[in-house]
Formats: C-alpha cells, structure tokens, sequence
C-alpha cells in the first residue's frame, strides 16, 4: 500500500516518483473514487479500467517525467494543484518524444487516504 500524501504541494510530486518507478498501482492509489483524468486536451476519461489504460500509455513511453509545483491552493478539503511537467527523450519506437503541460488537477483530502485527484488534468486549459 502507497503512503498518503499528506500535504496537498506533494501530490503532483508523488505522481512523478511513482511514474518514474512505473509504479502503476501507486499512481492508481494517488485517485479518489471516480476520478476524472484527461489523458489528452479535451478528452476525458473515467472508470478504473480506463484511467489505468490512459496511464499506461503514458508509461510506455519508458521515459522519466519532470514535474515543478507551480502553485496549489485548499479549501476545505478541496484543492487545486498547478505544476509544470515535461517528458521528453526517445521513445521505444526511436521517435522523439515531446510533451509537456501545466496542470489543472483537482484534489480532494480525506483523514484515512490523504490527498488524492478527482480531475487529474495534465493539460490545463489547452
């Protein structure tokens, strides 16, 4: 079982630990029941199953991702994370990848699970 994240300025940054160890059941742990994730600008994905196959696509790519909190704001169990995240280097089919965003994650905080993402949206308002 993966440690809550306590502080709502550490979730995006267990987000990328996780990623970067390919910890795909730990980035699952990091969403509340429900959690909306919009793998791309626009297009939104629910259900665990879908979220989990989003996330390994994001995974394949075998590349590190960075990730710099912006800003995070809380309100009564609530808030909204802001980080800067970039993967870039060459992908396994030799392409060069590319990707980059600043978040518009949507967290929620509870005693027993921490804080975790109902809208985890990489993009922002792309």
């Amino acid at each position: 079982m993966s440690t809550p994240v306590t502080s709502l300025d550490q979730l995006n940054l267990a987000f990328a630990d996780r990623f970067n160890a390919r910890d795909l059941d730990g980035l699952m742990a990091l969403n509340a029941p429900g959690v909306v994730f919009v793998p791309a600008p626009g297009h939104a994905v629910t259900g665990e199953d879908a979220v989990r196959g989003a996330l390994e696509q994001f995974l394949g790519l075998n590349l590190p991702i960075a990730m710099t909190v912006r800003h995070v704001f809380e309100s009564a169990g609530t808030g909204l994370a802001i980080a800067d995240w970039s993967i870039t280097g060459t992908g396994p089919d030799g392409s060069e990848i590319a990707l980059a965003g600043t978040t518009a994650d949507v967290a929620v905080h509870s005693e027993e699970h921490g804080w975790r993402y109902a809208v985890d949206n990489p993009f922002g308002t792309a």
